[in-house]
Formats: structure tokens, sequence, C-alpha cells
């Protein structure tokens, strides 16, 4: 499987994402009107990922939660009928959570970054290093943590559908 390294963080606000990535010099590639749901499986994470003028993906992968820069594991595949694989996975498995959102993506060297409004959670920056596990990758990371000025305060150490899930509970029956 593929792996890169990523880092999710809060942050102020979309524009200053989007001046922090042009003073980076990254490329914005485009907007992407997400919607994943995960479904419920015993080790892992799967998605269906649907956007808006694309094909959509499966998507599985592993990472660890506990520190802020995480190696994932994962693999894709193109679905050519989301709705007929939502309804096995979800007889299958059960629906875990739903996360919509509105990506900006930008593209800088190896990396992916991702300025994400995320329905009910708010306003995220996401760093996907493509280059593997090597020093390149974490040079990348590092690089990208200073110019968008990352602290550890800002860290997520978990999946938006961690989130979702945790909103759920607190907001009660």
């Amino acid at each position: 499987m593929p792996t890169n390294l990523e880092l999710k963080a809060r942050y102020p606000s979309p524009r200053e994402a989007q001046a922090c990535a042009a003073a980076l010099g990254a490329a914005r590639s485009g907007l992407l009107i997400q919607q994943d749901t995960y479904f419920r499986i015993p080790r892992g994470r799967l998605k269906l990922r649907e956007a808006e003028g694309e094909t959509a993906e499966l998507i599985y992968y592993e990472r660890t939660e506990e520190s802020a820069e995480r190696w994932s594991r994962f693999t894709r595949e193109p679905v050519t009928a989301p709705a007929g694989l939502v309804h096995v996975l979800t007889e299958a498995f059960g629906v875990l959570a739903v996360v919509r959102k509105r990506r900006e993506l930008y593209i800088f060297r190896d990396a992916r970054i991702h300025i994400d409004d995320v329905e009910g959670l708010g306003t995220f920056v996401e760093f996907e290093v493509t280059g593997g596990e090597t020093p390149a990758s974490v040079a990348t990371m590092r690089e990208l943590r200073n110019a968008f000025g990352i602290g550890e305060e800002s860290v997520i150490k978990v999946s938006y559908s961690d989130m979702i899930l945790e909103k759920r509970i607190s907001a009660g029956p």
C-alpha cells in the first residue's frame, strides 16, 4: 500500500490559509465538494468518497492516531456505482458517520494542501506529503507547518468522522 505523511489542524479562516498557500508558492488545483461515508469495520478505516463532477472512490486506510504527524497506509479504488455500493456496505457493516466538506486543493512539490470547511465542524488545513516514509517527506511537512504557523495546540489527531461522532455524542439524544 502507498504511504503518506499527514497532519490536520484547526485553522482560523480559509482566507488566512489561502494566503499562506500563495506565499509558499503552492499551486491551486481546484475546489472539491465531497461527501465521505465511513463504514464500521474491525480495523482501519473504510470510506466511500463522492465528489461533485468526480468519479467516486472507495478508500481504505490505516494510521496511528497518537502523534501530530502521522504515517498513513492507504489504498483507493474507483467506484462507478456509488449508491449501490453504499447500500451493500451499509447492510454489511453499518455507517459510522458521514462527513461533508468543501475542500480547496493546493499542490506544493509532493504535498497536497487541503483547506477544508467541514459541515458542522469548522475550518481546517490538512497536509498530505506523498513521498513515502523518507527524510524528504518529514522535511516537507516541517516546511508546511512552519509556513502555516501550525503549533501543537491546533493539531487534530483524529479523523473528521471521529469529530462528527464526538459531537453527536456530546449533543445527546
